[in-house]
């Protein structure tokens, strides 16, 4: 048989293998972890990671398969691994709120369905945690105004706690 044939059906297998991981790992970590009655957020979160991972790790062995060589894959790590060294210190980028959003999953007492109010001398508001994404938490207001705030401004503003869930 041909490599390049070859190639194709190792690929289609990585491929088909990526989609069955990642339903499997979505019925099962909501399934188990509706048992320990983590809350949804939470598991969003962990399922989002474990995406992540699962599509990282079919990137890479499809660009083995296509020949990409070791250095070459390591080269690209480094990179990674050097700008997530880079977001630690960064307070404007969007890679500081991808980190922000690791911190405030694991260590931040917010949570989804909290009703926060931000501390801000200029504009303070406050609404109910509606959603955590990489990137923003979204709040909504009583008056129902959606308000999205950076997560490295989570960690910048003073936050009051309203109501907890």
């Amino acid at each position: 048989m041909e490599p390049f044939k070859i190639q194709l059906i190792e690929s289609s297998l990585v491929i088909i293998s990526y989609f069955l991981v990642y339903y499997i790992t979505t019925t099962f970590v909501n399934n188990s972890l509706k048992n320990t009655h983590l809350q949804r957020g939470r598991r969003k979160m962990i399922i989002k990671s474990v995406h992540i991972l699962s599509f990282l790790t079919a990137t890479i062995l499809l660009s083995a398969i296509w020949g990409l060589k070791q250095s070459e894959i390591a080269v690209f790590v480094g990179t990674l691994l050097t700008a997530l060294g880079i977001a630690f210190f960064a307070q404007w980028s969007l890679l500081s709120n991808i980190t922000s959003s690791l911190l405030l999953f694991f260590n931040h007492p917010v949570k989804i369905g909290d009703t926060i109010k931000v501390l801000d001398k200029d504009c303070p508001f406050e609404g109910e945690v509606i959603d955590l994404t990489y990137f923003f938490v979204h709040l909504k207001t009583t008056s129902g105004e959606l308000i999205t705030i950076p997560n490295s401004h989570i960690f910048q503003k003073s936050i009051s706690m309203i109501e907890k869930k």
